[in-house]
């Protein structure tokens, strides 16, 4: 699985004036960064602020929802809590976030 974005990169959007910028390790160019430290205190968010942007979290937003669903994960136990870090840690840092082996993409109207 790539580690780029999942579907076409159009012009990056402005960087609003006085925002926190950030070289993105999804985008591979400057972009707006986050706001705040997510899971602060751990080691993978601080690393996720200083090399994320906002449009890569949303995209990370949307593949976790689809993990959660997929996986069936409970996030109320410590394994599903690790898992789902792993699998974050791959999508931004790694070769990208594994998908479940019987997985389908929805279809795209056509």
């Amino acid at each position: 699985m790539s580690c780029g974005p999942g579907g076409p990169i159009g012009p990056p959007e402005p960087i609003r004036p006085g925002a926190r910028k950030v070289f993105c390790v999804k985008f591979q160019r400057e972009m707006e960064g986050l706001d705040e430290v997510p899971f602060e205190g751990h080691p993978l968010g601080q690393k996720i602020y200083d090399s994320v942007s906002k449009e890569a979290w949303r995209m990370w937003l949307e593949q976790m929802k689809m993990i959660m669903n997929e996986y069936r994960l409970n996030l109320g136990t410590k394994e599903a809590q690790e898992f789902l870090l792993q699998q974050m840690d791959k999508y931004f840092f790694g070769e990208g976030a594994a998908l479940p082996p019987d997985f389908v993409p929805p279809r795209t109207k056509a």
